[in-house]
């Protein structure tokens, strides 16, 4: 008995100290920016509106966070799009080794990730005048991300029963239009998992935009983050804090919304 006790009272403690180990960066994060001098101790805030005054004054920190949105918005709109074309294609036509490919597409975006392959796409942003573009860097971000996109979705086409596209095929329904009225409704969850998966990713994405855009007025917030330092390189733990708030709140917005939505199932639309 007593053994078990003590089992139980070192298995709550070490859950203890792992909700804390999370738990204090997140509320210094809360706290700071309402926090006249921040330091890297968590307190309680003096509840000051400066940092934000700031924020706002800062002549690329808030247009940083509407250039997040163009790239995630647009990365996430042509992967679902692009995507479910291909997943559904996949999942309907039968094809000599397609498992093998699937499978093979995503070991090689896993292995071959944009980090390693960072010289030959900008060597190709280059001859393509893709550097300093926007839709440029969305257009490499989409190629990186779709692999992992098709494969994901590819087991949500499976779950939509043919019988229902039968159907609208013997009432004269083109392809298209059974893809668009029949099969997104059915997958609509998987689309909302793949969209959030892509948003996250380019959300937080420093390297490429870092490399491909020089113009600082169109660089996202996350490379904005690495300029928010002091002249002698020490972090400026007011702006930070506060930029970072700021830069949070969006995402997990949208992850609230769509979980709400959707409940981020993993199967499609049919009730089962």
């Amino acid at each position: 008995m007593t053994r078990f006790v003590l089992g139980r009272i070192g298995f709550y403690t070490l859950i203890a100290v792992l909700l804390a180990f999370f738990t204090i960066p997140l509320l210094w994060l809360v706290t700071a920016p309402f926090t006249s001098d921040p330091t890297y101790e968590v307190r309680l805030p003096d509840f000051t509106w400066d940092n934000f005054q700031a924020v706002i004054e800062h002549p690329y920190a808030l247009p940083s966070l509407w250039n997040s949105v163009v790239l995630s918005v647009g990365t996430a709109a042509l992967v679902v799009i692009f995507s479910a074309l291909a997943a559904y294609a996949l999942s309907r036509v039968r094809l000599p080794g397609r498992d093998a490919l699937l499978y093979a597409l995503l070991l090689l975006s896993s292995i071959i990730t944009g980090t390693a392959a960072m010289v030959p796409l900008f060597q190709l942003a280059v001859e393509l005048n893709l550097i300093d573009s926007q839709m440029g860097l969305i257009l490499i971000l989409t190629g990186g991300l779709l692999p992992a996109a098709i494969f994901m979705l590819k087991d949500f086409m499976d779950s939509t029963p043919k019988s229902y596209e039968e159907s609208a095929r013997v009432f004269g329904a083109t392809p298209l239009q059974i893809v668009r009225h029949v099969v997104v409704p059915l997958v609509r969850p998987g689309l909302a998992t793949i969209a959030v998966w892509a948003v996250a990713n380019v959300w937080g994405n420093f390297l490429m935009p870092y490399l491909l855009l020089s113009d600082v007025e169109k660089q996202p917030a996350a490379v904005i983050t690495y300029t928010l330092y002091t002249e002698g390189g020490q972090a400026n733990l007011s702006m930070l804090s506060t930029f970072g708030l700021l830069y949070s709140i969006p995402v997990v917005l949208m992850y609230l919304f769509v979980s709400k939505k959707y409940g981020f199932r993993f199967h499609g639309g049919i009730k089962r």
